[in-house]
């Protein structure tokens, strides 16, 4: 609360010029209230804050000696170029081209046709490092949880530039 201090006593002192001066009167503000409401609303809008899921992808990361076999059914090859372009082969269906935009709604539908697709990533490494983090971005939004990701072999590019092998 506010507080108001009044001289006690008589009407002030008389200047040189025989004229009174008036007493000042003394304010007292009480802070507290503020500080209370400050830290209130401090409070509320860190409570109510949403904060920004983190941008980190768990990943499983299997052991070198792991083996595990896979029919070749089951298998999708994503191939990213040097330029970002891309081709995908399932099974032994042929390589197929694919742009970005396509990715996501391919890797549903594939999944949806064979829910034991497994992906495999295959990244020229010529590639710009994007090219791979949107690749991986869209895995996640295709909510894909079974893929694996290596560098483009010599052989994968003679595969690739040579159709796939038809």
């Amino acid at each position: 609360m506010a507080d108001v201090q009044t001289p006690e006593g008589g009407s002030g002192k008389k200047s040189a010029l025989g004229l009174r001066k008036r007493n000042r009167v003394g304010i007292r503000v009480d802070m507290t209230p503020m500080v209370d409401v400050a830290f209130l609303l401090l409070i509320f809008f860190m409570v109510t804050t949403v904060f920004r899921r983190p941008l980190a992808m768990e990943m499983n990361i299997p052991k070198s000696d792991d083996k595990v076999q896979v029919k070749e059914s089951n298998v999708m090859m994503l191939y990213v170029l040097e330029d970002g372009s891309m081709l995908y082969d399932v099974g032994k269906r042929g390589l197929q081209p694919l742009t970005w935009a396509e990715l996501r709604e391919t890797l549903v539908l594939e999944s949806d046709y064979n829910p034991e697709l497994i992906i495999l990533g295959k990244v020229a490494r010529e590639a710009k490092y994007e090219y791979m983090v949107d690749m991986l971005d869209t895995f996640d939004d295709a909510q894909m949880e079974r893929f694996s990701i290596i560098p483009m072999t010599d052989v994968d590019k003679e595969f690739v530039e040579s159709g796939g092998g038809l």
